[in-house]
């Protein structure tokens, strides 16, 4: 099982599975069993609901060690994992579509993202929402309402 931190191809930009701050970003191991964070860590309150950021195939929903998981397969074969999940309402097998809501969180959301057995920075992929840049009038008569953000990836990421 190896890691891969930031080699990752930004084919797609997702929206954030939760609305909340990422606390602990992704950091590979040094080896197979070495510490690090497979994932982004979102501190999110107990009950925030978790939606999917593709859609895809649901192939794991059940309990490891007291914890709650979401696995959802993505057509280009990425795999998401959603932790933390208290509530889930899908079996292995069930599609499902992005922003589909998936469950709510015990208290922080663990989002990891693997591509065999290889784990991935989730973060490239993670949109932040940006506002088009627009020109405040100078004569006093009222701006231009605002246009909605749209999502962009960057590479960068967000954390």
């Amino acid at each position: 099982m190896g890691v891969l931190s930031t080699a990752l191809l930004v084919a797609s930009c997702w929206l954030a599975p939760v609305d909340a701050p990422v606390i602990d970003p992704f950091r590979a191991p040094a080896c197979v069993w070495c510490p690090g964070n497979r994932g982004l860590e979102y501190g999110t309150a107990p009950g925030t609901t978790v939606r999917a950021v593709a859609s895809g195939v649901v192939t794991y929903t059940g309990v490891v060690a007291g914890v709650g998981y979401v696995v959802v397969r993505h057509a280009d074969g990425l795999r998401a994992t959603y932790g933390r999940v208290s509530t889930h309402r899908f079996i292995g097998g069930q599609r499902v579509v992005a922003r589909m809501v998936i469950g709510t969180t015990v208290a922080t959301l663990h989002f990891g993202l693997r591509r065999g057995g290889d784990y991935l920075d989730p973060a490239p992929r993670i949109a932040r929402l940006v506002h088009r840049a627009r020109l405040v009038p100078v004569d006093g008569s009222a701006p231009r309402p605002l246009a909605p953000p749209v999502p962009r990836c960057d590479g960068a990421g967000r954390g």
